[in-house]
């Protein structure tokens, strides 16, 4: 049994200039922004741009939710997804996901590990 899956991607962008950087964020924010009621199953959108200032940061968080497991599956190859990604392929440095059930009782359940961590640097 599956309940909502919580989809968070954190981007590093490329940018040599902070006004590049500010241009690769709003890119980024608006992209995904734009796929709001497009996607069966994808119930909530959230894009942040990041304020710390701090070298090691992200630039951009997406925190998004599925109904369930199936639903954040036909996301990855849904159409308009794909446009996304390959639209921001050339801005990402690196992204960082976490994939997990938002229900604590769906996550007692699970029978399995109840988050998913990767790693993908841009270009492989």
């Amino acid at each position: 049994m599956s309940g909502p899956v919580r989809h968070i991607v954190m981007w590093r962008l490329r940018g040599d200039t902070p006004q590049e950087r500010i241009a690769a964020r709003a890119k980024v924010k608006s992209a995904f922004e734009g796929l709001r009621g497009l996607i069966d199953g994808l119930t909530h959108v959230e894009i942040g741009v990041d304020v710390s200032g701090v070298d090691y940061a992200c630039d951009v968080v997406l925190v998004s939710e599925f109904t369930d497991r199936a639903a954040l599956e036909a996301y990855a190859t849904h159409p308009e997804h794909l446009r996304v990604r390959q639209e921001l392929a050339d801005l990402r440095i690196a992204r960082f996901q976490v994939d997990y059930l938002a229900d604590e009782e769906a996550m007692a359940f699970a029978g399995g590990p109840s988050h998913r961590r990767s790693e993908v640097v841009a270009g492989e």
